[in-house]
């Protein structure tokens, strides 16, 4: 094996540059939308989505992208632009890889290893839905033949959830022959550097109760396509490396069924990327996916999406509060161990998003930058849009969290790691901060960090209707301003103990929110 190089960050494009210019789009229209948010930054290496389930290229072994017929303006400057670039006979692939490499960045293929974005469609519906049309403007694919002829190649009702029946059942032999033929065309090709294999897209594989007896399944094409690779790369004489999208936690790749210290003893992968299925997930174990591969060439990569679980929650602006909270996740990952940062469904024309694409590719640009430390969110969704589609992440999740009285005046325990050495570069500000939905004035909510109580807090309503007249919410922040001496770099703990609530009230006051501000 061979350790890859050091990108700082990745950057994953899921092929959105193709819709982002009427058509019919230049290539080098496409080149300047595809590379825009990656200049001058730390992005050192491009993870090019090649496709999902129709080929974007003359393929032998998808179906070819063949509707010309489209429910939206969206979809037909996205897929009226790919044609126009075949019919012309140019190839955006290999222009993509000779841009990357003229900017000094590494281009990878990332093949989505079993894709969903059917809606929740199940295969009792495969008939009725339009062959590769989308059925409506909000992008649900069509269907391709494969998927047809085949509904015992689907999980079905196997699914963990009902809104991923359509997605491959990679216990299936046949599956799994199809998957590596079409790794295979992709990597062979054009002159990658490697492959992301993203099996996080969407991590529903097995069946529900089967994941991890059946991990071998999943092993077996992981070790298939290493083969080839390895292949490549011999021919090609030079590396050609195998990244893995995963879960964020052993644990859950357990559960999945990502047999991980397999992948590692047989050298399966050169880059892991523990990640959320849906999201970003704060959570991901670094140090564990570290322990795990010590002493090997294995990079490890924290995922961030470009969306953060009550990242929109705040006093801040969304903007800005998404920016300091990405901040925090990126010092955390780092701190745990991490060889960089990878970024997923990070949109960007090259000016937004700068604030974390230029800092969060080293520890050092980020050690004096302001951010925001937070308690993980659990968040599910069980009804309509992607439902179950968290059902993996960020299951230990620390709010939201309701405050009930106990007999032993006891509480919900938050810990929150802190990356900043404080004593090297004092902050202008550090505040404790804990966002209580359904409280009212009397009640007492007594908080300790690291076992010390704090003093009087603060109280500012959340979310007040400023235009309505309002001087009042549902919920406040409760803000303690912290020394910096009191809150050295590592693990620290707030507990949030509830001691008197207005007898009044039928419901419980909701913790949603713990987060420690830093201001430089």
């Amino acid at each position: 094996m061979n350790q890859p190089p050091d990108y700082g960050i990745i950057h994953n494009w899921d092929g959105a540059p193709h819709g982002l210019s009427e058509y019919p789009q230049s290539m080098e229209q496409f080149l300047d939308k595809t590379y825009a948010p990656m200049i001058d930054t730390q992005v050192g290496a491009h993870f090019w989505c090649i496709g999902e389930h129709t080929a974007r290229y003359q393929s032998d072994i998808l179906e070819p992208l063949s509707n010309r017929e489209y429910h939206s303006a969206h979809n037909y400057n996205f897929d009226e632009n790919i044609f126009g670039m075949v019919d012309r006979g140019e190839d955006p692939q290999a222009e993509t890889i000779t841009r990357g490499h003229e900017l000094g960045k590494h281009v990878y293929a990332s093949v989505r290893m079993n894709d969903n974005h059917f809606h929740g469609a199940q295969p009792k519906d495969l008939l009725t839905m339009s062959h590769h049309v989308p059925r409506n403007s909000d992008h649900v694919p069509g269907v391709t033949q494969m998927r047809r002829d085949h509904p015992e190649w689907l999980l079905g009702d196997r699914a963990a959830s009902d809104w991923f029946a359509l997605s491959w059942n990679m216990a299936v032999p046949e599956v799994r022959k199809h998957r590596l033929e079409h790794v295979t065309e992709v990597c062979s090709r054009w002159d990658w550097d490697g492959v992301e294999l993203d099996w996080q897209r969407h991590g529903f594989h097995l069946d529900k109760e089967m994941g991890f007896r059946l991990r071998y399944t999943i092993t077996d094409l992981q070790r298939s396509i290493r083969e080839m690779t390895n292949r490549l790369s011999e021919e090609r004489g030079k590396p050609f490396y195998v990244a893995a999208r995963v879960s964020g936690t052993l644990e859950m790749c357990k559960r999945i069924g990502y047999d991980i210290p397999t992948w590692v003893d047989e050298g399966l992968v050169d880059i892991l990327i523990p990640s959320a299925s849906s999201g970003t997930d704060p959570l991901i174990d670094i140090a564990g996916f570290k322990d795990l591969t010590h002493g090997t060439d294995i990079s490890v990569y924290g995922c961030i999406y470009g969306s953060v679980a009550g990242a929109e929650d705040g006093p801040e602006d969304a903007k800005t509060k998404r920016e300091l909270t990405i901040r925090g996740i990126a010092s955390r990952h780092w701190y745990e161990g991490a060889d960089g940062i990878y970024v997923f469904n990070y949109p960007s024309d090259g000016k937004e998003r700068r604030d974390t694409t230029t800092t969060m590719g080293s520890p050092e640009t980020l050690r004096n930058q302001d951010k925001i430390y937070a308690a993980t969110v659990r968040f599910r969704r069980e009804t309509g849009q992607w439902r179950g589609a968290a059902i993996n992440d960020r299951i230990y999740a620390e709010v939201p969290v309701p405050l009930v009285d106990t007999i032993s005046k006891d509480g919900p325990s938050i810990p929150l790691t802190i990356a900043d050495d404080f004593s090297v570069a004092p902050p202008k500000n550090l505040t404790l901060r804990l966002k209580l939905t359904d409280w009212v004035k009397g009640d007492v909510v007594e908080v300790t960090w690291d076992g010390e109580p704090l003093p009087e807090p603060t109280h500012t309503y959340a979310d007040v209707q400023r235009s309505h007249g309002n001087d009042t919410s549902s919920a406040i922040w409760q803000s303690y301003d912290l020394e910096p001496g009191r809150v050295g770099i590592g693990e620290h703990t707030v507990k949030v103990v509830l001691h008197e609530r207005n007898p009044k009230l039928l419901i419980d006051i909701i913790l949603t929110n713990v987060e420690l501000v830093v201001r430089y």
